[in-house]
């Protein structure tokens, strides 16, 4: 897969495969950005890459939420569709 190459299902049935890659990516990145911190004694880049890893942690804590929201949102269709399929009741 070339790297801005997401096969999208466009069902976003109970997840969304584009949303994962994009937390994949960005837990990668926070993880190398951290390696860098383990390495950098320098205060004025160690605090500028602190503040970047902070950021990217709220990114990853958005895609997350995203990511609950389709899951949530898809129970709740499968559990009325399944009263209109529910033939006891």
């Amino acid at each position: 897969m070339k790297e801005n190459e997401v096969n999208c299902e466009h069902a976003c049935r109970n997840t969304c495969a584009m949303l994962n890659e994009a937390l994949r990516k960005e837990t990668a990145l926070v993880k190398y950005y951290e390696g860098l911190l383990d390495e950098c004694n320098f205060p004025e880049v160690r605090s500028f890459v602190t503040d970047f890893v902070e950021e990217k942690r709220k990114g990853i804590l958005r895609i997350i939420q995203k990511l609950n929201e389709i899951h949530a949102r898809s129970q709740s269709m499968d559990g009325i569709f399944s009263s209109f399929n529910n033939i006891d009741g």
